[in-house]
């Protein structure tokens, strides 16, 4: 899967906001500041262009659809991640967020307990 640029993972946002649309539409959800029209036009031609989201035509505009679900990206983005910076090792990737202090001892016993079947 190819990476997506921050410009381009915030229009994904928007479009999985808004489950597909048109460039108004996600420009309307997006934060300020946001981005020109032009540019999240060219931004979405990009992502279509990725495979991220398809089109159709509608009268003379286009209508986008997200081509895949946020949580199917996330669970792909992820998985690189972790490939990338931590050797696929996903305990290496908690290791570094409890030395940093990112997570709690309780957050980790939740993790723990998700683990072993438990309820948190």
């Amino acid at each position: 899967m190819e990476k997506l640029t921050q410009q381009e993972e915030e229009a994904m946002q928007a479009i999985w906001q808004v489950n597909g649309g048109f460039i108004k539409e996600f420009l309307d959800v997006m934060p300020e500041p946001q981005p020109p029209y032009t540019t999240l036009a060219s931004t979405v031609k990009n992502l279509e262009r990725k495979g991220f989201v398809t089109s159709e035509k509608v009268a003379n505009s286009y209508r986008y659809h997200p081509a895949l679900p946020e949580a199917e990206y996330k669970k792909k983005f992820m998985t690189g991640f972790v490939n990338d910076y931590f050797k696929s090792s996903y305990k290496d990737l908690v290791t570094s967020f409890a030395r940093d202090k990112k997570i709690s001892a309780t957050e980790l016993q939740e993790i723990i307990n998700l683990i072993e079947n438990k309820k948190p």
